[in-house]
């Protein structure tokens, strides 16, 4: 019994030492991702939809240790749908969880204005040929408390974009 006891004290003690010294990697700091960190928090806004202003929301939150910016779009309703940004090495990444059941990953093209951030197709899962998809998003961030997204979906070569209108709650 003293024995057993013994190990399991041993092993605690080593499991614990272990998750104190997990390592992160090294993630260098990157401005387009700062500036993106920046719309943490709740949206309300509007959507364009055949030629009407429709209401829709957005929220941002920091996870995974302020490695990841998770984004929902039209939150609580049928449609809603998820964007995960994060830091590939130098290139900044979002990959986009879409009601069209497809995952289109977009990277930052570089150079612009530093308030409009242009995010254009790399490739994606379950995407098929002929198969429509988010094909770019642009981010313009003017003011702390005002953004637009303009989201622009490619269907046999043709292209469509959505614009929205968001301020902070």
């Amino acid at each position: 019994m003293r024995i057993r006891n013994t190990v399991f004290i041993i092993s605690a003690i080593g499991g614990v030492t272990l998750l104190l010294a997990e390592t992160r990697s090294k993630v260098a700091t990157n401005p387009a991702f700062d500036k993106m960190k920046s719309l943490v928090g709740k949206w309300d806004g509007t959507a364009m939809e055949g030629g009407k202003p429709m209401p829709t929301n957005a929220r941002f939150q920091l996870i995974s240790d302020g490695s990841a910016l998770m984004a929902w779009l039209n939150e609580g309703v049928a449609d809603e749908m998820v964007t995960m940004f994060h830091m590939d090495g130098t290139d900044l990444m979002a990959t986009h969880y879409c009601s069209a059941h497809n995952q289109p990953r977009m990277v930052l093209a570089s150079g612009g204005d530093a308030s409009k951030l242009v995010f254009k197709f790399k490739d994606g899962t379950n995407i098929g040929p002929e198969e429509g998809h988010m094909h770019e998003v642009t981010f313009t961030i003017d003011a702390p408390d005002h953004h637009t997204e303009d989201w622009t979906y490619l269907e046999k070569g043709k292209q469509t974009t959505a614009h929205f209108d968001f301020h902070r709650k």
